[in-house]
């Protein structure tokens, strides 16, 4: 039995690691071809007003645009794993692995902007995130068992009225009266922990705080529901008939079987912020990767938006993969599927 459970884990493992690779490499090409299929030519966009044809075509040559489609792809693709020169003979420069790219606009690697982008999304993501989870799942579970009275019915109605609102509704409203009426905090102006913590807490709170506010009111009602129909389970009366204590029968038997769609929603949920909070960013001037996005798509700066798409695909593809390892963790029955 023991050999035949490691060989149902490794082989569930193996499953889902290897579709995800494979969305990967399906997400590359797609976006590859879609970038290549834009109407707009990218050897054009970098001299703006002062293009002329032997300028565009030493642009092209210089992005690698001159060679066939498949070859732009395999170079693409090499870049990734062992860097990529672009250009030829004096005007050859070197761009080093991971490699997503050149922007001449910006005159720099697209690796570089992404990686200077990510850890204030990183840390605005998880920090929304805790906080939500913590909120949304006490909640949730508290509305399930006060289930029929005023504290389930006030729970849910705030949660409700925490769901209707828009994030930037959110965000300008506690941006107008905490930061600028009632000056509780100074107007937001990100700097990373390490330089100074204090400014950094003070900027990220209120984003952390308007992200939590409309994602853990989803939480509540979803913790709410699975907790309702966990409960009314039979090995659950099972369990208080046996004197388990109501910690150990809602902690250890309730909430683990209701865990499963809660997981799900909460990996592809933290994911999608990874791959850039546009909005919230761009209301508390965080210099993340939503805000790279929006400008690049102002500038036209394809290379950068080819980037930044690939990299949001990226978290999510393998949020989902962690997601369906978890599942195997929370029900050993996934492994069989």
């Amino acid at each position: 039995d023991t050999d035949k459970d490691l060989h149902d884990v490794t082989s569930y493992v193996i499953r889902r690691v290897l579709t995800g690779l494979l969305i990967l490499v399906l997400l590359s090409m797609l976006t590859f071809v879609l970038f290549n299929a834009l109407p707009s030519d990218p050897a054009a966009l970098p001299c703006g007003k002062n293009c002329t044809p032997q300028v565009i075509e030493a642009n092209r040559v210089r992005l690698g645009l001159d060679l066939p489609l498949w070859q732009q792809y395999w170079e693409f693709v090499k870049g990734l794993f062992i860097g990529r020169t672009y250009g030829s003979g004096t005007a050859t420069f070197a761009c080093a692995a991971p490699c997503l790219g050149y922007s001449f606009r910006k005159g720099q690697e697209v690796t570089p902007l992404i990686l200077n982008a990510l850890p204030p999304t990183i840390f605005l993501a998880v920090g929304a995130f805790v906080l939500w989870m913590i909120v949304g799942v006490l909640l949730g579970i508290y509305a399930a068992l006060r289930r029929g009275r005023w504290q389930e019915k006030v729970t849910l109605g705030a949660a409700l009225v925490g769901y209707s609102f828009p994030s930037f509704f959110i965000g300008l409203l506690l941006l107008f009266f905490v930061v600028i009426r009632w000056r509780l905090l100074p107007y937001p102006s990100y700097v990373p922990p390490t330089e100074n913590p204090v400014q950094f807490f003070q900027t990220m709170l209120l984003p952390w705080i308007t992200l939590a506010l409309l994602f853990a009111a989803f939480y509540i009602r979803l913790t709410r529901n699975q907790m309702l129909e966990t409960l009314s389970e039979d090995y659950i009366r099972t369990a208080r008939s046996k004197g388990l204590s109501e910690k150990v029968v809602i902690g250890k038997h309730g909430l683990r079987a209701g865990l499963t769609p809660i997981v799900t929603a909460a990996g592809l949920d933290l994911a999608g912020l990874l791959g850039g909070a546009i909005i919230i960013e761009s209301v508390f001037s965080i210099p993340g990767l939503g805000r790279l996005a929006v400008n690049a798509v102002t500038d036209s700066d394809l290379p950068v938006i080819v980037g930044t798409v690939l990299v949001a695909g990226t978290i999510i593809v393998i949020a989902n993969v962690v997601v369906d390892l978890l599942y195997a963790v929370i029900d050993p029955r996934v492994r069989l599927t």
